[in-house]
């Protein structure tokens, strides 16, 4: 299916079409040989509330952003590389249904599709690029993920110290390591985790206790291996004709609809 799109006047002009829905604000989305393979609505688990947003699946990523008026403007544009994507099928929830995550390195999130049909159809399309992805790069999956947030409303009280009650005094706050949704005498510490941002973030005291040992150990770890190097080193004597002295980094403006009705298909797939 992507050798018979690629190239193809229809490919480009979806793929301009995408780009003129997100503006000057989107990334330029048209490369030699990337072809966009479908398109829908899905339910997005955000901090405060599940959200409507719009995705658009390419055969080498997955784009996604606000819904700021439905197929003619969108904005808050985020690109997945399906390189880096891992996804697991979640159960139902009173308030979610048809649930699956997407997990990267960088960001890990819950979506739901307006239908079971519909959750198979991205999840066996998404599937199918990760795999020749990854076989054409020669690449393993991706095994390391970033936690995904609990929701905001999913605790009363913080998950750690469990005796902080939350008010709209007393904020939430967010553990980047583990998710957990946390009071602030619990997530005073900061750590550079460089795979999820180039400053350190906020995370839970248990994370970072757990992170400064794991710190700790690699530090020790690669003191250890330096050491026969440095005693080879110590032991080096130059010869006597040596000359070489010296080497030359949004609106949210829609309305609470109800996306699970049983008759309306949300998401479609290019054939």
């Amino acid at each position: 299916m992507v050798d018979h799109l690629a190239n193809t006047e229809i490919n480009s002009q979806r793929i301009a079409a995408v780009e003129n829905c997100f503006g000057a604000s989107g990334q330029p989305l048209a490369l030699p040989g990337r072809v966009l393979l479908g398109e829908g609505i899905l339910t997005k688990e955000c901090r405060k509330k599940p959200k409507p947003r719009i995705f658009f699946l390419f055969n080498d990523i997955l784009v996604y952003g606000s819904i700021v008026i439905n197929k003619r403007k969108y904005n808050s544009q985020h690109i997945i590389p399906l390189e880096d994507v891992t996804l697991e099928t979640l159960p139902d929830t009173l308030q979610m249904k048809n649930r699956w995550m997407i997990k990267t390195s960088k960001k890990s999130f819950v979506v739901s599709a307006a239908s079971l049909t519909e959750r198979k159809e991205w999840i066996s399309h998404l599937e199918e690029c990760i795999r020749y992805l990854l076989t054409k790069t020669g690449r393993q999956p991706s095994t390391e993920h970033a936690a995904p947030w609990i929701p905001d409303k999913a605790t009363d009280i913080c998950m750690r110290c469990t005796q902080t009650k939350f008010s709209t005094l007393t904020r939430r706050h967010h553990c980047r390591k583990c998710g957990f949704v946390v009071c602030a005498d619990c997530s005073r510490q900061r750590f550079l985790m460089p795979r999820l941002s180039p400053k350190p973030l906020r995370v839970c005291n248990l994370c970072y206790r757990q992170l400064l040992a794991e710190k700790k150990k690699e530090a020790e770890a690669d003191r250890r291996q330096s050491e026969p190097i440095c005693s080879a080193i110590q032991g080096y004597e130059p010869s006597s004709d040596d000359s070489d002295k010296s080497d030359d980094d949004k609106a949210d403006q829609w309305p609470d609809t109800e996306f699970y009705t049983s008759q309306v298909s949300w998401s479609s797939f290019h054939r």
